[in-house]
């Protein structure tokens, strides 16, 4: 993949907390359309890469290029006016204000309002609970509302850490015809414990195991590997 190609070149990142690492060497790349799947058992550092790439985490080594630029050094907001989007696996969204104020902060600094109304019509179901308080939505719509926050932003990329989980299956279907669609837009990179949906969904597959990249390829080609069940079972 070129430079041109490639929105994210991640090289030899180690990364972990305190002392402690958890991301041992790790290399990988995301196109500027598609969406890459990273799949892994639970405690791999699955989220540990994505807190990483977002500037939660610093990281100890190696280099995170966004966009042709080093953003291994640079806060959070920085990183996020560039164009990463990032939505972690505990929703952030404001339980206490409403769908519409929630929507509203996604797009402070926005001259074109008009994007709240393009990601109500990507969830329809948020258009029904504009004036509702965010912390009584049902956990799918939450999911909705802060992946549509995200896009506010306007990102290049967006993250997305277990979109799926603790969703009605009825919403998970919605939730993955709405990436689809997003792909076609931007580049993803999706953490999922759906690995049916993962695969449907990315174009290319990253399997962790211990912090290190243990399988990589085209999706179809991961799915149908007996050996991902190898890095899957608990």
């Amino acid at each position: 993949m070129s430079d041109t190609d490639t929105i994210l070149q991640v090289d030899k990142l180690s990364s972990g907390y305190g002392r402690s690492r958890v991301l041992f060497d790790l290399s990988l790349a995301a196109g500027r359309r598609g969406a890459i799947a990273i799949l892994g058992r639970n405690g791999v550092g699955k989220s540990t890469l994505l807190k990483t790439l977002a500037g939660e985490i610093r990281p100890m080594s190696g280099t995170i290029r966004f966009d042709g630029i080093e953003t291994q050094g640079e806060p959070t907001e920085r990183r996020a006016r560039r164009g990463l989007g990032y939505v972690p696996q505990d929703h952030a969204v404001f339980g206490k204000m409403s769908v519409r104020e929630n929507l509203l902060l996604g797009a402070v600094g926005q001259s074109d309002k008009s994007n709240i109304d393009y990601v109500l019509d990507f969830f329809p179901k948020l258009a029904q609970r504009l004036g509702q308080t965010a912390g009584t939505l049902s956990g799918g719509e939450r999911k909705m509302l802060a992946i549509s926050r995200a896009l506010l932003g306007r990102p290049k990329l967006l993250m997305l850490d277990e979109p799926t989980e603790g969703v009605w299956i009825g919403v998970i279907s919605e939730i993955a015809d709405r990436l689809r669609d997003l792909t076609k837009e931007m580049a993803v990179i999706l953490v999922e414990q759906h690995i049916e949906l993962a695969l449907d969904v990315a174009d290319y597959a990253y399997v962790m195991d211990r912090g290190q990249i243990a399988m990589q390829g085209a999706a179809d080609a991961v799915k149908s590997d007996p050996q991902l069940l190898k890095y899957l079972s608990p």
